[in-house]
This record gives C-alpha cells, sequence and structure tokens, in this order.
C-alpha cells in the first residue's frame, strides 16, 4: 500500500485542509493590517515628498517651493516620478515581506 497521499507524508488531508484553513485566516488579517499601512517617498533630498498606503494610493504629496522653476518642468517632474517610485518600492517590499509571514514563505503569485 502507498504511503502518503499526493505526496503529502502519512496521507492527513484532513491536517492539510486544517493548515489550508488557517493561512487562509492569516492572510485575511494581514491584509486587513495591510489596508492601514502606508510609506514615505522622496527625491531630491526631501524636496518632493510622498504617502502612499497599502492599496497605493498616493496619500499626500509635498514639493518644497525652491524645487518650482517654471524653467525646469522636467527637472520637477522627474522628482515627483522619483519620489512615488521610492514610495511603491517600500509598500511592495512591506507588502511582499508581511505576505510571506502569512504564508510560511509559501508563493502565492498575484496576490498583490
Amino acid at each position: 500500500m502507498a504511503k502518503g497521499f499526493g505526496g503529502f507524508p502519512g496521507g492527513n488531508i484532513q491536517g492539510l485542509m486544517q493548515q489550508a484553513q488557517k493561512m487562509k485566516q492569516q492572510l485575511e488579517k494581514t491584509q486587513e493590517q495591510l489596508a492601514t499601512f502606508s510609506a514615505d517617498g522622496s527625491a531630491g533630498g526631501g524636496a518632493v515628498k510622498v504617502t502612499i498606503t497599502g492599496k497605493y494610493e498616493v496619500t499626500e504629496l509635498k514639493i518644497d517651493a525652491a524645487l518650482i522653476d517654471p524653467k525646469d518642468q522636467e527637472g520637477l517632474e522627474y522628482a515627483v516620478k522619483a519620489a512615488i517610485n521610492d514610495g511603491l518600492t517600500k509598500v511592495r517590499n512591506h507588502l511582499e515581506s508581511e505576505m510571506a509571514k502569512a504564508t510560511g514563505g509559501f508563493g502565492m503569485p498575484g496576490l498583490f
């Protein structure tokens, strides 16, 4: 008689289902916590600052008046994009870290 079920030692499908349910509950809890998370990004030595939530929404954008030069629109646009990308990277890294904790390192593509 073959041991195990579908490659799971001992054939304990009930234990596997309980583990999956526990993981699902942990994921739901983590997603609720992440909804309140936010990260700050900056560029231009802090002349441009942005706050981005765990839902990837920009909630705050501050631009130092000294950076606003009508003759250098391109520089301002670059600084704003850089600050947003900095914030997004921080949010993404935090989300990935928290989801890895919730899933015990088990990759779940497409969650975020």
